[in-house]
């Protein structure tokens, strides 16, 4: 039952965050902001904490990572705002207030005062607007994510539950639901890497979590080009980072996420047959989480797994180009246009 509820929490978290992207005022901005958010922390956080720090042992890199990956929040309650119009100094105000927030609170926070600050600043007289910007929607801004954090964070730990429930059952189902849950939250704003790094993942199911996502690069470049999602700057860049287009797979969930599911379970199958794993948390991204890998392992096994889990990916994303060639989809034109 554990098991079961997890995964009705993640797909009801999916699908908010598409419904989100397709109803809400502006959605589609500021989920492209957020994915940008995400990149600005959590992908520098891999690089330079995991790689440049823990593996090449370069003290400076991994203050650098350690800096980035604390700054979810604050990125995210930044970039929103200037994505939906709102001057880049009250933006930046936001950001400054989110100290300590997660991406997803500071996100909300950032979406509710993009509508409020522009209100606040055509009721207010010019040259008082400053001050009551700074005595109220700062405050306000902040206690919205506040607000919401403790929730945001349940749902994540519930989606962890999943882990837990799968581990009690057979290694396989275990390594299928793994890597194809923490696959599919690759594609989506939550972020496997600060999933896998809050529910503080290391050994087998972490190694997971890196390569099942390392092979998503190579699924979801075929299954991208073949589907004609966009054109093949959209291509590259959901194979290097799946947050870049966060919009285009939340305006079409059916495809992407099944299409990931199923190949990110299979190649969390190939990895727990090769046992390896994977100490350095919240990996769960394409080029780092493959990098790392070395660390904890002979390199000829990774190479064989990984060389494994990419064939699978390739096949997948072909297969999935197949089974919905003729979904209609809405591209990168139609999304951003």
């Amino acid at each position: 039952m554990e098991l079961v509820k997890g995964t009705i929490l993640l797909l009801l978290v999916l699908a908010g965050f598409t419904g989100f992207s397709l109803k809400a005022p502006r959605g589609m901005k500021a989920m492209g902001a957020l994915a940008g958010a995400a990149t600005a922390s959590f992908l520098v956080e891999a690089f330079q904490l995991y790689v440049g720090g823990d593996l090449l042992g370069i003290e400076f890199l991994g203050r650098v990572g350690t800096s980035a990956g604390g700054m979810g929040g604050v990125a995210a309650a930044i970039l929103v705002p200037i994505a939906l119009g709102v001057s880049p100094t009250y933006a930046v105000m936001m950001g400054a207030v989110m100290g300590g927030m997660g991406i997803i609170p500071g996100f909300i926070a950032g979406y509710v005062m993009s509508f409020i600050i522009p209100k606040i600043e055509e009721k207010v007289p010019d040259g008082l607007d400053l001050i009551v910007i700074i005595c109220l929607a700062a405050p306000l801004g902040r206690g919205v994510a506040e607000f919401v954090s403790p929730g945001v964070t349940f749902a994540l730990s519930t989606i962890g539950d999943i882990i837990v429930a799968a581990q009690s059952a057979s290694p396989y189902v275990m390594a299928f639901i793994l890597g194809g849950v923490i696959t599919v939250v690759a594609t989506a704003p939550i972020s496997s890497m600060a999933l896998t790094a809050m529910l503080g993942l290391t050994g087998l199911p972490m190694a997971i979590g890196a390569l099942s996502v390392m092979s998503s690069s190579f699924m979801n470049y075929i299954f991208f080009d073949r589907m004609k999602f966009g054109d093949r700057s959209t291509t590259i860049a959901v194979a290097i980072e799946p947050l870049t287009q966060a919009d285009v797979i939340s305006a079409n969930p059916i495809p992407v996420f099944s299409t990931n599911f199923i190949g990110g379970g299979i190649a969390g199958m190939i990895v727990n047959y090769f046992g390896l794993i994977n100490n350095a948390t919240g990996t769960a991204t394409p080029i780092a989480g493959f990098a790392v890998m070395f660390g904890f392992n002979p390199a000829k096994e990774v190479l064989i797994t990984a060389g494994l889990c990419v064939i699978s990916g390739l096949t997948v994303g072909y297969l999935g180009s197949v089974v919905f060639k003729n979904y209609k989809i809405k591209t990168v034109a139609e999304i951003r246009g």
